[in-house]
């Protein structure tokens, strides 16, 4: 190698590490490894890679003039501060908060109305339940009432057959055989009609030696008597009849009552006497 050559490639490195220094100052570091390469593969640099690898000076820019600097238009957003941003956060929040609130207070009167109707419907309900069984009691009890009185009506109607039978009974006396058989036959029709009465329900009252009860015993006839006390029941002139505990048809009766006192001839002569002078001073 001639010592041109050598000159020429000392100076080439020299060119080659002060391009690297510019271009690391620059922080272009990819192109500094380009231009190391291509000084690599060509022997003698060109004019133009001269003048690149030389040092550049960046050149300060020129400050516009205030009205060449353009204006910003309206709908740029602009970047607030913290405490805006802070600021709005806030008021945001109270807002939201301030909904939820009446949210809540609209919620609750609803559910205020909800639980009142609900209560108003309970209290229908348990008025309709309170009418409904009053109303079947009444009617089971108008129904057995009914029932009842159906049946007194109709057994009070028989009860005149009842009579007729005993009277027969009492009153007609059989003289011979054909006689008895009539009678045997119309007294099995009583016997058979007083069982029905029974099962019924029906009974016939004793009032015999019993204190008069005007209830269950009506009185027909008064009887002086020192057997009996005042106001015992002496005898019973028609039967009466009960059906469970209400009454078919009173008893007629007859009712003891104290003898008068015996008088003499001379308390009556004294009575006289009195009743006399009495008038006398009357007038």
């Amino acid at each position: 190698m001639s010592d041109d050559q050598k000159q020429q490639e000392t100076n080439r490195e020299e060119q080659a590490t002060i391009s690297l220094e510019s271009e690391t100052a620059d922080g272009n570091i990819d192109n500094l490894i380009d231009n190391m390469a291509s000084s690599d593969n060509s022997g003698e640099k060109s004019p133009e890679a001269k003048a690149t690898s030389e040092p550049q000076v960046d050149e300060i820019p020129e400050i516009p003039e205030l009205s060449e600097i353009p204006e910003i238009p309206e709908d740029v957003e602009v970047l607030s501060s913290p405490t805006d941003t802070a600021t709005d956060i806030e008021s945001e929040n109270e807002t939201i908060i301030a909904t939820l609130q009446q949210e809540n207070a609209n919620l609750k009167k609803l559910f205020d109305e909800q639980v009142k109707q609900s209560n108003l419907v309970k209290t229908q309900y348990a008025r309709l339940a309170a009418d409904f069984d009053n109303f079947r009691k009444r009617t089971t009890k108008e129904k057995e009432n009914l029932t009842q009185q159906s049946k007194k009506d109709i057994i009070t109607k028989l009860l005149p057959v009842v009579d007729n039978f005993e009277r027969a009974r009492v009153q007609i006396k059989p003289s011979n055989e054909a006689e008895k058989a009539i009678q045997n036959s119309y007294q099995g029709v009583y016997k058979t009609l007083v069982d029905c009465l029974k099962r019924l329900g029906v009974s016939a009252m004793r009032p015999e030696g019993q204190e008069f009860d005007p209830n269950f015993h009506e009185a027909m006839l008064r009887e002086a008597s020192d057997e009996y006390p005042e106001g015992t029941v002496i005898e019973q002139l028609m039967r009466g009849y009960m059906l469970g505990d209400q009454v078919l048809r009173h008893a007629m009766v007859k009712v003891a009552v104290p003898q008068d006192p015996m008088i003499t001839s001379e308390e009556k002569q004294e009575i006289t006497e009195d009743v006399v002078d009495n008038a006398e001073s009357l007038s």
